[in-house]
């Protein structure tokens, strides 16, 4: 499969919506993800970024002009032993809870569909990354309508071992800017990860459409020491 340019795929696409991309460093040394997210409404736009524990949480960036929290307050990322969720919803305290009752990846989103804001009916993509003792092994998830109709939820998982250095795969919510958004499609593709978490971090998020973006969060995690180094960008400062 060819490998694609992540930072083309940002660039051509005016409005992925949110995105999951993991994978492993082109040095082979370090676990990869990044997380962002975009917006169209004064609402979804008055979003930034800030670390809570291990991981992170949204936040209205003026509490004043918050309308409606749900589907946009939630904690993308969380830290549940040597395994770090990220996903675009609320679903990351479902795999979460689901890691502490014994449950899979896959079975603890069993519980869980697309979200209910017709006529979108948003995705909910989700990802897992798992480094212990030197190994190194992730997966990534999409629940969706049955290609627009909310009568039928489709899923769909893919896993990845020990993934090849400086590899990656991006998920996004939509395909494309629209009316109503169509849902992504196929699937997860494979992207080129190059430079360190810096150049990373630029990378992605000078690609990010200017009006559409509004943060991103990305992670590279010592596959070896299981150390990690975070970068958040905001728009809203």
């Amino acid at each position: 499969m060819e490998m694609l340019s992540l930072a083309r795929e940002l660039m051509e696409n005016a409005y992925p919506g949110r995105g999951i991309v993991i994978g492993r460093s082109k040095d082979g040394a370090k676990a990869v993800t990044a997380y962002f997210i975009m917006g169209r409404s004064s609402n979804s736009r008055n979003r930034i970024f800030v670390e809570e524990g291990g991981g992170i949480r949204t936040q209205a960036f003026d509490p004043s002009k918050l309308e409606d929290p749900s589907l946009i307050i939630y904690a993308p990322v969380r830290v549940w032993g040597n395994r770090t969720i990220v996903t675009n919803g609320d679903q990351t305290d479902t795999v979460y809870e689901g890691f502490e009752k014994g449950l899979t990846f896959e079975q603890s989103l069993r519980s869980r569909e697309f979200e209910p804001d017709g006529p979108n009916y948003t995705p909910r993509i989700s990802g897992v990354m798992q480094v212990e003792n030197g190994k190194y092994a992730y997966a990534m998830s999409i629940l969706k309508s049955n290609n627009g109709n909310p009568g039928g939820c489709n899923r769909y998982t893919y896993s990845y071992e020990n993934p090849a250095a400086g590899e990656g795969r991006f998920i996004h919510t939509y395909l494309h800017d629209g009316n109503p958004l169509p849902s992504f499609a196929g699937e997860p593709k494979p992207v080129e990860l190059t430079g360190d978490i810096d150049e990373f971090t630029s990378l992605v998020w000078n690609s990010l459409n200017e009006e559409n973006k509004v943060s991103l969060f990305v992670r590279y995690i010592d596959i070896e020491t299981g150390a990690y180094e975070t970068r958040i960008v905001n728009k809203n400062k």
